[in-house]
């Protein structure tokens, strides 16, 4: 990985101007073929007045750039605690934090969900949890502009901070 084309900007409250200039340098010079935003609340845009426009603004500017440079942008957004009160606290697209420009402007708008995450047992990580979900997880793709929606299950290994698929590929290499 230390040899991989990889480019990191951690500036704090970029701006969708500064971001867009960066990456155009990027594209020109070392020909940028993804982007990354974590997350988009942590941006800045230019309307002070409103969270909610200024989070809007951010939102179509990362998609006009997106077109713009002919690359995927992936960004990241909060959710609100409101689904914390709910029973089934899978997320779903009204969860998205401070605008509904994000659901709007988005292509494919995809969840993570653990339900081991608000299991008072599996917080213990004590392993007295006996609903055996502390491995489960779901991709669930609430949006999907040229797509079908639907649920991924996956099998999340904590001590590697990775998700692996449970689909079983059927490939048979052999001859």
């Amino acid at each position: 990985i230390a040899e991989a084309p990889i480019y990191i900007d951690d500036t704090p409250a970029i701006t969708v101007l500064e971001l867009r200039a960066k990456s155009r340098r990027l594209k020109q010079e070392k020909n940028l073929g993804l982007i990354v935003v974590d997350y988009l609340q942590l941006m800045q845009g230019s309307n002070p007045e409103s969270r909610q426009q200024e989070i809007s603004e951010i939102s179509r500017s990362l998609k006009a750039l997106a077109k713009e440079l002919n690359v995927p942008v992936i960004a990241l957004s909060q959710l609100n605690r409101s689904l914390e009160s709910r029973t089934d606290k899978r997320p779903i697209l009204a969860d998205l934090r401070e605008s509904g420009a994000i659901e709007q402007d988005a292509d494919v708008i995809m969840f993570l969900y653990r339900e081991s995450v608000y299991c008072d047992a599996c917080k213990k990580r004590d392993n007295s949890c006996d609903k055996g979900h502390d491995r489960n997880a779901e991709v669930i793709v609430g949006k999907q502009r040229n797509g079908p929606l639907g649920v991924e299950q996956l099998t999340f290994l904590g001590e590697y901070t990775r998700f692996e698929s449970q689909t079983r590929r059927d490939d048979d290499y052999a001859a």
